[in-house]
């Protein structure tokens, strides 16, 4: 095990850069977590943990297999140099980014679309539900927040380990899923039908949109039907990670 007490580390000033900073985490490919829950899911999937981080008074629990696992054991200013949280755990995962195949992305039949959604919270949330339901991946468009950002991360609660969440161009990616007949729902208040009233469909790709601007309009042109869910009250909207929460488990029934 190795021990650091400098907060002039290189790898230290590299853990804070990657909690800090979208630019490293997109030039590198890695990314850290925060926590006990979401160090434990990242020894999951160990092929993607560089190191395992722990402050000097934390034990690690009996139960986690740490075999093969690089762990590095820090002072307590070096673990609030890169802890995001305000009332840290001390214990992270330095992980690599999960490289998705193009054949393993050939066979997505059950897909969320996630166009422009810049809140990290309603991300992550996203990413929890989709994983809840059984959905194959997400696909984040332009405009979404990032998918390693502390934040979404949290929200995600693990749930990032479970299923594919890449980036990409949502008009590319519709265009795919319909030449494999795969049909296309947009959520849109105008021209879309209750999302009640829709037949059970084996696959299907779903397309949710911005927190106030929704969906952009090119990208619903695309779409083979677009649904609405009713307001039954005064409320003006629903939040997109709810509303998206409902479509799913309709979709899945």
């Amino acid at each position: 095990m190795k021990r650091i007490e400098s907060k002039q580390n290189a790898l230290v000033k590299h853990w804070k850069k990657l909690v800090s900073a979208k630019k490293e985490r997109d030039k590198t490919g890695e990314y850290i977590v925060e926590g006990f829950h979401l160090t434990e899911e990242a020894l999951k999937n160990k092929d993607q943990v560089i190191h395992i981080i722990k402050r000097e008074d934390v034990e690690i629990p009996r139960e986690w297999s740490l075999d093969d696992v690089y762990l590095v054991e820090v002072t307590d200013s070096v673990a609030k140099e890169i802890a995001e949280t305000e009332t840290s755990q001390g214990i992270f995962a330095h992980c690599k980014q999960r490289e998705i195949s193009g054949s393993e992305q050939a066979k997505w039949s059950k897909v969320l679309l996630v166009d422009s959604v810049q809140d990290p919270g309603n991300i992550g949330t996203m990413i929890r539900t989709a994983d809840a339901c059984g959905i194959d991946a997400v696909i984040l468009g332009k405009g979404c927040a990032d998918l390693y950002n502390p934040k979404t991360l949290r929200s995600a609660q693990g749930s990032h380990f479970h299923l594919p969440v890449i980036r990409g161009n949502l008009a590319e990616w519709i265009e795919k899923l319909k030449e494999r007949h795969i049909p296309v729902f947009g959520t849109a208040l105008e021209n879309a039908v209750d999302y009640r009233k829709l037949d059970k469909t084996e696959s299907f790709a779903l397309l949710v949109g911005n927190e106030g601007s929704g969906v952009h309009q090119a990208l619903l042109e695309k779409t083979d039907q677009n649904v609405v869910i009713p307001i039954f009250g005064q409320a003006e909207s629903l939040n997109v990670a709810v509303a998206t929460g409902i479509l799913l488990y309709k979709f899945m029934e």
